[in-house]
């Protein structure tokens, strides 16, 4: 990863991020004890000075809140250092984590487990833990996506090896909300790999924006990582469910996954441009849809951005950006279709089918009174109507600025002020050189542009298979078989005699090799082989990754001498599991998936029955049968009783709906 102490931009930003973290954290902590006190003093005094307190951390964390805001809308930072004229793209910031030490849980499970020398494994677990370390910094390239890759997959395997179904490791993972910056600890290594996945889309964001899009080969870039990152982000949207916080909620996702895409479309309509736009019909044609297009997607961001339970927490700055952007573009396209009308008559040599045919498909319907053709050719008709077009794209200029004056954060972006000036005064010009006389006769209504495009943006889903990553713990045998699922017996010792040249056994399986056909009356069978027994080593050399002919060769390549090998044999592993996976949400009882809900001790005397419980998150579908719990500091809860309410186990509704 990156020096974590190097003084760049976007490492200042990340440091900033961390501090704001552990501040929310704190100022959280202080509103659930606040809380607590309400709830349980009766005092009058001690409750005017509390609600006194919680005025003041709640006007506080409003303060952090929009502080974090004012991070996540810092795009000037991650944009290309080259001079561009073009409004800025919006980047997500990498989720933040604490330092995790798995290094006594691994050796433990190493050595109760497997029954191995966990001392031998020290080296492997720091290599993971340095991974870990490094990926809290990643560098902006493709290596540092490749290594986020790495850790994810990694992840895969420290899962199946040491994290079995049926207990806790006691790891706690802590990753913090990229947009409300409370923290969420679970010892559920699925957080850990949810949050992964989203820091590898935030890094793609971030190489996108970080693209010079000045040349075409900077806009393909741009248009590629921004499809890389929604596939990544559809892709944890799918695959993990009920995700403990916000910034990776379905809702959430589903929002950013639209916002990146149509920075996608917007850069593929900058490529268009880049060449310059020529002043000929049909090139304008293309562009006014192609330019109405974007206008479209900011249209339906902006109005996702406004939904419930979306708006509370995505930044206010995101969603006035989106509507300044689709009132910009907008106006783009009416001023496009306003210089085909002023600029274009039809003339002799012109083809006036194909001109008509693509005028139509400008509008879902013509305006009142107007065909086509008679717009071509009639001056009057074409002049009217394309200065209506200018009008549309001067209000449609002027509520853009509008909007960027009344956001803070917006107003103080340099570039994306003088980009919309720009084009208002384009407009405005092109408004003052037409004829003034018939302005108060013109009354034409003008139609909305049908959006098309060319060039469709998709997502693009994660290629996990290209990034090779080895098992760090690849000595501990095959997954398929050493796995934390499967229990096994200590290795123990079998000595073998050859008797008349035969070992009493047979071998088969892939690696390791289990016994097979075992004769019960041979010495082998009388030392304690059993039936299904796999051999771990023969003669002191570990044979986990041997297959039958390299075991057989190493039993008969010491002739009538005696022989040691270790075997091992399966367990039951039918034991029964455990349904907690403890999260620890410091006191925000309104998170959409943290809501503790309070069960009263007599009902639960009388029904005697365990609600149905789900996990926080669930890789796939086939794990939904794991349930989970959460530990929440107690806060104040309108109508509560003060004695007989306790902390109680999480239950979830089966449907996603009830999530909100």
């Amino acid at each position: 990863g990156c020096n974590p102490l190097a003084e760049t931009g976007r490492s200042k930003l990340q440091n900033q991020r961390a501090v704001l973290n552990q501040q929310i954290l704190r100022a959280v902590r202080m509103r659930a004890g606040a809380e607590n006190l309400l709830r349980a003093t009766t005092n009058n005094k001690v409750r005017e000075q509390v609600l006194l307190e919680l005025s003041f951390v709640n006007s506080d964390l409003q303060i952090l809140k929009e502080e974090l805001e004012g991070l996540n809308i810092s795009v000037e930072v991650y944009q290309n250092t080259t001079e561009t004229f073009s409004i800025p793209l919006v980047p997500l910031g990498l989720k933040e984590t604490k330092e995790v030490d798995f290094t006594l849980p691994l050796k433990d499970f190493i050595l109760e487990h497997y029954s191995e020398d966990s001392f031998e494994y020290e080296d492997e677990i720091a290599d993971l833990m340095d991974l870990r370390q490094a990926c809290r910094t990643p560098s902006r390239d493709e290596a540092g996506i490749e290594m986020l890759t790495s850790y994810f997959l990694q992840l895969g395997y420290v899962e199946n090896r040491f994290f079995p179904p049926t207990r806790h490791m006691g790891v706690l993972f802590t990753w913090y909300d990229s947009f409300t910056g409370v923290p969420v600890c679970q010892q559920n290594l699925l957080l850990e790999k949810a949050s992964i996945l989203f820091n590898i889309g935030a890094l793609y964001t971030q190489i996108g924006t970080r693209c010079n899009r000045q040349t075409q080969a900077g806009l393909e870039n741009a248009v590629d990582a921004f499809q890389r990152a929604a596939g990544v982000l559809s892709y944890l949207k799918e695959t993990f469910t009920h995700t403990p916080s916000y910034d990776m909620s379905p809702a959430m996702l589903n929002v950013l996954v639209k916002m990146l895409l149509a920075q996608a479309q917007e850069c593929v309509f900058e490529q268009l441009g880049l060449p310059g736009i020529r002043n000929e019909f049909f090139t304008l044609v293309k562009m006014t849809q192609e330019v109405a297009k974007v206008g479209e997607v900011y249209v339906l961001v902006n109005t996702a951005m406004n939904q419930e339970p979306v708006k509370e927490n995505i930044p206010y700055s995101w969603s006035k950006l989106a509507q300044i952007k689709s009132d910009h573009y907008r106006a783009l396209a009416h001023y496009f279709i306003a210089t085909i009308l002023c600029d274009h008559e039809l003339q002799a040599g012109d083809d006036e089918d194909q001109q008509e045919k693509a005028l139509c498909q400008l509008y879902d319907h013509m305006p009142e009174g107007l065909m086509a053709l008679s717009i071509l050719k009639d001056k009057v008709q074409r002049k009217q109507l394309g200065k209506a077009h200018l009008r549309q794209a001067v209000v449609c200029h002027e509520e853009a600025l509008r909007l960027c004056g009344l956001c803070k954060k917006l107003r103080n972006i340099d570039v994306l002020q003088e980009v919309l000036t720009a084009a208002h005064k384009r407009s405005l010009l092109k408004y003052s050189q037409q004829e003034t006389e018939d302005d108060f006769l013109s009354l034409i209504q003008v139609p909305d542009i049908i959006a098309k495009t060319e060039h469709k943006i998709e997502i693009i889903a994660p290629q996990f298979s290209k990034v090779k990553v080895k098992d760090f713990f690849h000595r501990l045998g095959p997954l398929a078989v050493f796995s934390a699922k499967q229990r096994w017996t200590a290795p123990r010792p079998i000595r073998i005699h050859r008797e008349a040249g035969e070992l009493g056994f047979s071998l088969k399986g892939g690696s390791p090799v289990q016994i097979y056909c075992l004769d019960p009356v041979c010495s082998a069978a009388a030392m304690g082989l059993k039936e299904g027994d796999y051999i771990v080593s023969v003669g002191g050399v570990d044979c986990k990754w041997l297959g039958v002919k390299e075991v057989l060769e190493k039993l008969k390549s010491v002739g009538e001498q005696p022989i040691e090998m270790e075997v091992i044999s399966c367990q039951d592993t039918a034991a029964s599991m455990h349904n907690k996976s403890a999260t620890y949400s410091v006191g925000m009882q309104k998170t959409y998936s943290l809501i503790c809900l309070a069960m009263e001790e007599d009902k639960i005397d009388q029904t005697k029955k365990t609600p149905l419980k789900l996990p926080f998150l669930s890789w796939g579908t086939k794990n939904r049968q794991k349930a989970a719990s959460t530990l929440c500091l107690p806060s104040a809860v309108a109508g509560s009783s003060h004695l007989k309410k306790k902390l109680s186990p999480l239950t979830l509704l089966n449907s996603e709906s009830s999530l909100y």
